[in-house]
């Protein structure tokens, strides 16, 4: 009879935990946001999210008002959609709310990279010494030459002719910043004298382009691995992509390149010191690839796109180019070298910025992740005080609460290239209810985890747009063709993708 109840109770203990672990007995306590669990044990609202995680955001928000909890997968998570909060979130403690916890988990996932301590502050101080100031001089140099080294090698030798010559959109924007990026980054090809820079010149355009149609099978797969649902076949494509780029990227291989970026060869050696192994540091150049390059690319296509299919605008952009080269003493005609875009020719172009800030306004969606560490307070603007409870996550998705909120944005879903510019060339200031905003647009996140990367990859962008609109005539073999839809599988992990490409046409200017 004892054996019975010692059974029944053993039984009886397991259920429970079970019962609390899918989150059964989880009771909104009264300072707490609104809780919707949903039907589903656990899984809570995991699949909806997936799905469609822009979609089923609005309609808790339209459930639920800006600020609620919910299910996913077994975490709670609370979204907060009132801007004003942002600030309290992104500047408060890491012993309160830690991005880390999260990010660490992700990135082992997907990049086989677990993170030091030491790993965070090596990044952020050299992305400071490198992708700023200074050093983002150096580096946009850098990346210029590598734009002309896959652009317009053959305008000098006369190869070219004016002729239209068709591609993908997507695929060709995609391709070109990737390549320039990675080049600039992780070095060229070495070489001996001058007779031998063309051919190490092109070893870098055929590599370079063997190593992006690897990167596109893995991006392509990072969503879903990201997520942990992969089906077994594409779970070992995903193993073998990475194993390759561990390769590719090895830091053994890297050494041996010449104009490797300070940005690279520092973080490896920072690591190596602290005591990180070299098989380690494979996957983390791994790592700074995508972190790198792999939102640059799919931007420009969209501020491209975007441009071609307003003519006002790229009209305006265009001649803001025009003046800014013919200022610095250069043109693009016959006979002449290419231009080379500098940094401060890129200070100067306002229209630019404008567009390419509206761009991302529409088409840049990450998802800001945050773990509650302890029981922390929050107030939003309405005065309304809640408590994010330890053990939760808190999060926050930009792309709706202001990129595309009508109140701050109006008519959001139009493209408007002059929309972050004031007409003496100032930057605008957006309100909500009458109140200045100071985050109302967040393709780069904020506070502590904001992009190290960004001015790079800003001035990354800007300079391949340049050089198109300096070089070549482009149209959409299609005007009347309407802009891709987004490929929703993506929201949260920064700029969206089309659900297909767009052919365009390009030709020398002159």
């Amino acid at each position: 009879m004892v054996l019975w109840v010692m059974l029944l109770c053993t039984l009886t203990a397991s259920l429970l935990g079970g019962f609390y672990l899918l989150g059964v007995f989880r009771r909104r306590r009264p300072d707490e946001p609104p809780l919707d669990k949903g039907t589903i044990p656990w899984l809570g609202y995991v699949l909806d999210f997936r799905k469609d995680s822009s979609e089923f955001l609005k309609r808790m928000q339209r459930k639920h008002g800006d600020i609620f909890t919910v299910l996913i997968g077994g975490h709670y998570f609370t979204f907060v959609m009132d801007p004003f909060c942002f600030g309290a979130i992104v500047k408060e403690s890491r012993s309160k709310l830690d991005f880390r916890t999260f990010a660490s988990k992700l990135v082992l996932r997907v990049f086989g990279y677990k993170p030091t301590e030491a790993t965070h502050s090596i990044t952020h101080a050299l992305s400071m010494k490198h992708l700023m100031g200074d050093g983002l001089t150096v580096m946009t140099q850098a990346a210029m030459e590598n734009f002309q080294k896959l652009m317009l090698f053959n305008l000098s030798s006369g190869e070219e002719k004016r002729a239209w010559q068709e591609d993908n959109l997507f695929h060709y924007c995609y391709n070109i910043v990737f390549r320039a990026g990675y080049l600039a980054l992780y070095g060229t090809e070495p070489h001996q004298g001058a007779d031998n820079k063309e051919k190490a010149n092109e070893q870098d355009r055929i590599r370079s382009n063997k190593l992006f149609h690897e990167f596109r099978k893995y991006d392509s797969l990072f969503p879903r691995l990201a997520y942990a649902v992969l089906s077994p076949k594409d779970k070992i494509e995903a193993e073998r992509l990475k194993r390759l780029f561990w390769s590719m990227l090895s830091v053994k291989k890297t050494c041996q390149k010449d104009n490797i970026s300070g940005w690279i060869s520092d973080q490896d050696q920072l690591l190596a010191e602290n005591g990180v192994p070299e098989y380690m540091r494979d996957r983390f150049m791994f790592m700074l690839l995508w972190a790198s390059q792999g939102n640059t690319g799919p931007t420009a296509f969209w501020l491209l796109l975007y441009l071609m299919k307003h003519p006002e605008a790229m009209k305006a952009v265009k001649g803001e180019v025009d003046k800014v080269s013919r200022e610095s003493g250069q043109e693009a005609k016959p006979g002449s070298p290419p231009i080379n875009i500098t940094r401060d020719m890129l200070n100067q172009t306002p229209l630019l910025d404008s567009a390419l800030e509206e761009t991302l306004r529409l088409i840049a969606a990450p998802i800001l992740v945050r773990a509650v560490l302890q029981d922390t307070s929050l107030k939003t603007s309405s005065g309304t005080e809640y408590t994010l409870r330890k053990g939760d996550r808190v999060a926050l998705f930009p792309h709706i609460s202001v990129q595309m909120n009508p109140e701050i944005h109006p008519k959001p879903h139009e493209f408007k290239y002059d929309r972050f510019v004031n007409p003496d060339g100032t930057k605008k200031d957006f309100y909500k209810n009458g109140k200045k905003l100071k985050y109302f647009n967040m393709p780069w996140g904020a506070g502590v985890s904001i992009c190290p990367g960004r001015f790079f990859a800003t001035a990354e962008i800007k300079q391949f747009v340049f050089l198109m609109l300096s070089h070549y005539d482009l149209e959409l073999v299609n005007g009347e063709e309407e802009i891709p839809a987004i490929d929703v599988s993506r929201w949260g992990f920064g700029t969206m993708q089309p659900v297909h490409d767009i052919r365009f046409r390009y030709r020398l200017r002159f």
